[in-house]
């Protein structure tokens, strides 16, 4: 994972990664809030980073991208070799009120000059976008490019606003074409009539269907629409959201046979709060054309050691409920009851990081779940999954040492819904890595996030007025994440990239 904290930890802004052909990760990102150059980092699992060169710098006075540098997409010359960042440029003059997009470029990914060849830099224009006699808010959005290539053509997606339409309601997936004098401006390629804005804007085709996708502002969390057809009409489908809350400015890059999705996150929902790099996740497509976020392909192979369940420690009560009742029915299946009130049961975790992935069943309709970081009082994470309506919620429960007249914490931070099945049994993988915690059911990803207000406790269940089981369980040991800031010699990349060193 990475943060890339300086004086604030914060600073991390929208993200694009690229793998090149030796399969290193090149992550890009900006800087905020200045926004006056985009970073840039390397991995060999998409896990652990390294600093090296900054990618580039705001331009000089007087130039169109002297103020601010925002969202950017890498990825290799349609014409001769090496790389191209397509990438979005303010300019002092302008106060603020246009957006640009322009274009670097780069024979090895780590030095950039700007090359505004094809028309560029360019910005939103009418007929089929607000311009500068057509912008309610008195800004205009035209950013984040993200370039795709279909049937022999360049194409620019943007984060810009229709032309007509309610004031809150013009964002839209702008796009433009690049024809013999340079990139032309389309109508675009998606309008939902809902959202302010689409930021960081994405495509690409998944078992002969197009997706794009789109970070939304209003509620955070990452949406999708699908289309047979790259121009075609895109629709979503009843739950679009494909990136729980908290998830942000994701953007999708193919690792061979995989579809990796790179976002950051919002640690405490605060745009102004600790903003962490987490691990990427795969997409998949289920029969009906809908999008799947899966458990990212790379994590077996860290397991050091696996722990089968009958090898595992003995769950121990924690709250002293005397109607709770724990019984291993064979070495590979414990049972869980209690009729009145919580009951925990809790065992020390073999690891501060591992994988813990197994069979969860429940009987009847009472409370259940997991408890991650959990102490002797059961102060801790509690993973609460709600069999009968299918919700799943990630949150913080225990005790609030800082203030007496509210001595408790109960913080919901992230939840989803899951498929609820008859037999009332769940397939679980939760992966604790740091402070990033995910949860598959299914092997479908439910939560991805970060929090930092527990570090130390046991690991387990949790039940009330109810009977549970788990069976056929595992954990798998797994590394504790590195944590390194910055490479600040870039002639050092080669060499910090040879297999036996560790990124």
């Amino acid at each position: 994972m990475y943060s890339g904290s300086g004086f604030s930890n914060w600073e991390i802004g929208d993200v694009d990664v690229f793998i090149d052909e030796k399969g290193i990760h090149h992550l890009f990102h900006l800087i905020i809030p200045n926004h006056d150059y985009i970073a840039h980092a390397i991995s060999k699992d998409g896990l652990s980073w390294k600093r090296v060169k900054n990618a580039l710098f705001v331009g000089d006075p007087g130039e169109w991208d002297d103020d601010m540098l925002w969202t950017m997409h890498i990825s290799k010359r349609s014409e001769g070799d090496g790389y191209e960042m397509y990438y979005t440029g303010l300019k002092r003059q302008d106060k603020g009120i246009e957006q640009k997009v322009g274009r670097a470029i780069s024979a090895d990914l780590l030095t950039w000059k700007k090359e505004n060849l094809y028309g560029l830099p360019f910005k939103s224009e009418a007929p089929h976008y607000e311009s500068k006699n057509n912008n309610p808010r008195e800004w205009i959005s035209f950013r984040d490019p993200f370039k795709y290539q279909y049937k022999g053509d360049d194409y620019l997606l943007i984060c810009a606003r229709s032309a007509s339409g309610p004031t809150y309601r013009r964002g839209c997936i702008g796009i433009a074409k690049r024809e013999p004098e340079g990139y032309v401006l389309q109508k675009p390629l998606h309008i939902p009539y809902v959202y302010d804005d689409v930021e960081c804007p994405c495509v690409f085709e998944i078992k002969g269907n197009h997706y794009l996708l789109g970070s939304i502002r209003e509620d955070i969390k990452v949406r999708y629409w699908s289309s047979a057809e790259f121009r075609g009409e895109y629709s979503a489908f009843h739950n679009n959201v494909l990136m729980p809350q908290g998830n942000y400015a994701a953007r999708v890059v193919k690792d061979g046979k995989h579809f990796l999705v790179y976002n950051f996150y919002f640690a405490d929902g605060n745009v102004n709060t600790h903003r962490v790099i987490p691990p990427p996740k795969e997409l998949d497509v289920d029969k009906s054309g809908r999008l799947l976020l899966k458990t990212y392909y790379y994590w077996e192979k860290l397991y050091k050691k696996t722990i089968l369940q009958k090898d595992l420690p003995q769950p121990m009560p924690i709250l002293g409920n005397p109607t709770a009742e724990f019984v291993q029915e064979n070495e590979n299946k414990w049972r869980f009851g209690c009729r009145s009130g919580y009951e925990i049961y809790g065992f020390e975790k073999p690891s501060n990081d591992f994988v813990w992935e197994g069979t969860f069943s429940v009987e009847g309709m009472g409370k259940t779940g997991f408890v991650i970081e959990c102490d002797k009082e059961g102060t801790g994470y509690y993973i609460s999954i709600d069999f009968m309506n299918g919700f799943v919620q990630f949150r913080a429960w225990g005790f609030n040492e800082k203030d007496v007249k509210n001595n408790f914490i109960f913080e919901n931070i992230q939840t989803n819904q899951f498929e609820i099945s008859e037999e009332k049994q769940i397939s679980f993988k939760i992966i604790r890595y740091g402070n990033y915690y995910e949860l598959s059911i299914n092997e479908i990803v439910k939560l991805t996030l970060l929090d930092f207000k527990y570090n130390e406790g046991k690991v387990g269940i949790y039940v009330c007025s109810a009977v549970i089981s788990i069976r056929d369980s595992k954990i798998h040991v797994i590394p504790e994440p590195e944590n390194e800031y910055a490479a600040s010699d870039p002639e050092k990349y080669d060499n910090e990239l040879q297999p036996n060193s560790i990124v």
